[in-house]
């Protein structure tokens, strides 16, 4: 009797156990696209102190886009873009291997490892808001999201 009354629950681990595993596959897709390749890193998407509009205040909010591959990627026509629709389109722009870049929303200078959106205004949302890098081919390559719940910065790894 008492190995009958064991077969259910036997039956119910494995059932457990193998839906568990389905899942499995999906979570470590989503790990290993943060492990390899091109990806949005790190967000400062509420600049420091106070909102002044001034570009300096516009400049301390921005995107890292890391590249972990193992290779340089060249990043003209990648866009970054916000739930509102603004988009940064990269020019000619290759980033090296364990590389990033960082997309400051104001005005500057490009040089090697940032780029400036040449904006006015903001760009990210400080209550939420989702950042997505997109290829050239239009298709999506990698996107992070935040709610007022993030201290005013999001680590996208």
């Amino acid at each position: 009797m008492r190995i009958r009354s064991a077969v259910p629950a036997v039956l119910a681990v494995s059932a457990l156990s193998v839906s568990l595993l389905a899942t499995s596959p999906a979570t470590a897709a989503t790990a290993a696209r943060h492990q390899g390749g091109l990806h949005l890193g790190y967000i400062q998407f509420d600049s420091p102190g106070r909102d002044s509009r001034s570009n300096s205040s516009m400049n301390a909010e921005w995107v890292n886009i890391h590249n972990s591959s193992g290779s340089a990627v060249q990043l003209k026509g990648y866009k970054l873009k916000d739930n509102t629709g603004y988009t940064y389109t990269f020019g000619s722009y290759k980033i090296g291997s364990g590389k990033t870049v960082k997309v400051r929303t104001g005005k500057g200078t490009n040089a090697s490892g940032v780029r400036y959106w040449g904006r006015g205004s903001y760009v990210w949302n400080n209550t939420s808001d989702k950042a997505r890098l997109i290829k050239p081919s239009g298709s999506l390559k990698d996107s992070c999201s935040w709610t007022n719940s993030n201290p005013g910065y999001k680590s996208c790894h």
